[in-house]
């Protein structure tokens, strides 16, 4: 099995996230942790300029379904970088990354490649792709731009699997759909909903006119095509053994 592909250990619904092994943060530490913020320009982190709070699904086992929280900056129009964290709490952990293209990049990758991709038509349409704290009404013109965009996302810390560290090889990432396997369950949206104040169902109503693009001709969220595959990276030695 590979590394990417263990199950993870049962844990309770409303279990706290695993916590990595370590001391508290000195006052030393401290110190110069807050002297760095002030001095250092940080210029990468202050391009962050979305959070967005959505589902991701494991693509080797669609039944492990996670909330993540991405906080995007965007190179140029049709190109997008996030750092996936799982909360938007000052503690919270770096569980990722998602890179994010539009249809016109995606649509010139190789059928390899797209294949490592998922589509945001449906997270967005079904209001599963929210910005938390942020007016619907303001977010609009950019919705089906997005709709019309695919990622790829690696997950390097696999948190429900109970892991204190971030273990293993990376983890491949896909969109929820409509359809089963790969509807999002309702508890995990439910308590997206309770936390945030916010009806997805409501919100996926005011989308209905939202414009997406046609992916049935590309190789994106593959296991739709091919029920019952998906990916999984293992780790190997090369070399000689001298």
């Amino acid at each position: 099995m590979a590394s990417s592909d263990e199950q993870p250990a049962p844990v309770a619904a409303k279990a706290e996230a695993p916590q990595p092994p370590g001391k508290a943060m000195t006052a030393m530490q401290q110190m110069v942790e807050k002297g760095a913020q002030m001095l250092q320009s940080l210029k990468p982190l202050k391009e962050m300029s979305q959070h967005v709070c959505t589902m991701a699904l494991y693509s080797h086992d669609l039944t492990r379904q996670i909330q993540t929280h991405l906080y995007i900056s965007r190179l140029n129009q049709d190109f997008l970088q996030a750092a996936v964290y799982d909360s938007d709490d000052s503690s919270a952990r770096l569980i990722g990354i998602e890179y994010i293209v539009s249809d016109r990049i995606f649509d010139a990758l190789s059928p390899e490649e797209q294949r490592l991709w998922h589509s945001h038509a449906h997270e967005v349409k079904s209001g599963l792709w929210v910005k938390p704290r942020f007016p619907e009404i303001m977010g609009r013109p950019e919705l089906d731009e997005m709709a019309k965009t695919y990622g790829k996302f690696w997950c390097t810390w696999q948190l429900d699997r109970g892991d204190k560290l971030p273990l293993g090889a990376p983890a491949l990432m896909v969109s929820p759909q409509a359809e089963d396997p790969g509807r999002v369950k309702a508890e995990l949206v439910g308590r997206r909903d309770e936390k945030y104040k916010i009806s997805t169902k409501e919100i996926a109503e005011g989308r209905i006119y939202v414009e997406e693009t046609d992916k049935e001709n590309s190789e994106a969220d593959y296991w739709r095509k091919h029920p019952g595959k998906g990916f999984a990276i293992d780790i190997h030695s090369l070399g000689s053994n001298k």
